[in-house]
């Protein structure tokens, strides 16, 4: 039996989730929502580009979708921040549907935001169901895979986290998102305001260490540009020389004054490789390197394969964290061991 789903916006992202449930088995969508007025009207399937009609067809009125549509999750991909997407939480909770949602600054947001997570858990504990935030990134490669690896430890005392994406790969939205081509002094300016650069560095760092327990005094999060030594037109956006290519972004995450956290991004047009490594310091001292984690596939990848863990969760607000060790998902039900 398939996983029935309703997508809860359209952009980039959502329409990689979207492809991934009609292409996939074990999954079916069976509603959809976007505020677009280009997009609402249309069948998903001219939307997303496929030759067959899938006679779905986008609505515009989210309280109207839940009403009328029968289904067993909602992908929710629509803004970065918890605060700008919980009225359409709360309508989703009130239909008593739990969630898997891109939105970055839910993958962990009991630090930063501890009253909106009680609110949002104590909702989604009413409703009967779970709520979860998820992606690449926040919720994987820098914050539950390091988690994964210190399974092999017996003692942690500090974890490193480097992750290098080439943004030309990347949807345009997120290459805007890095400030690319962007000169420095507006570059800057827009991550003072709080509109640019990576979201949800701090909350990878405060789920690793939720999830080891450790209390942290602090944690910083600071932005810089790339900048490009001559012109490059490898992505959508051309940069000229002098101009920002991406991010350059450290966190870390602090105790008595020492950094027990540190993660280094970067992120710009015409980085060489993708790669995610990981260090932990402890016994035994751990280096793993991953290559090729592709930002916006597995980010649709992952909000799918976390269907499965979230439909058998127990209600309430779950981080990738809470739940069993989320894989790739076949569509037949698990073989018991």
């Amino acid at each position: 039996m398939s996983i029935r789903v309703i997508h809860v916006g359209l952009g980039p992202i959502g329409e990689r989730v979207l492809r991934q449930v009609i292409e996939r088995a074990g999954f079916e969508a069976v509603g959809a929502v976007d505020i677009d007025p280009g997009k609402v009207g249309r069948d998903v399937g001219e939307l997303i580009g496929l030759e067959t009609p899938q006679g779905i067809v986008v609505q515009g009125d989210l309280e109207s979708a839940l009403a009328t549509t029968s289904a067993d999750i909602v992908a929710l991909c629509t803004r970065s921040a918890l605060e700008s997407v919980m009225p359409d939480l709360e309508a989703i909770l009130t239909a008593r549907l739990p969630v898997v949602s891109t939105t970055e600054t839910l993958a962990y947001p009991h630090r930063a935001q501890p009253e909106l997570s009680r609110r949002l858990d104590a909702l989604a504990r009413e409703a009967g169901v779970a709520v979860v935030g998820t992606g690449v990134n926040p919720g994987f490669a820098m914050d539950t895979l390091p988690i994964v690896l210190t399974a092999s430890c017996r003692r942690v005392d500090s974890i490193e986290v480097d992750r290098i994406q080439d943004a030309a790969k990347r949807r345009l939205p997120f290459q805007q998102k890095i400030g690319a081509g962007l000169d420095p002094e507006v570059f800057r300016e827009r991550v003072a305001r709080g509109v640019l650069g990576h979201v949800g560095l701090g909350e990878s760092i405060a789920m690793i260490a939720g999830a080891l327990g450790w209390e942290l005094d602090r944690i910083t999060d600071v932005v810089e540009p790339k900048l490009a030594e001559g012109p490059v037109t490898c992505g959508m956006i051309p940069v000229a020389t002098g101009q920002a290519l991406g991010i350059i972004q450290d966190g870390a995450g602090y105790r008595n004054g020492e950094p027990l956290i540190r993660m280094h991004m970067e992120a710009y047009l015409g980085a060489p490789d993708t790669i995610d490594t990981v260090r932990i310091q402890g016994s035994p001292n751990l280096t793993s390197t991953v290559r090729g984690i592709e930002g916006d596939v597995a980010t649709a990848a992952i909000t799918l394969n976390a269907m499965p863990r979230a439909l058998a969760a127990p209600p309430g607000l779950r981080t990738m964290a809470d739940l069993p060790l989320v894989s790739w998902w076949s569509g037949a039900e698990p073989v018991a061991c």
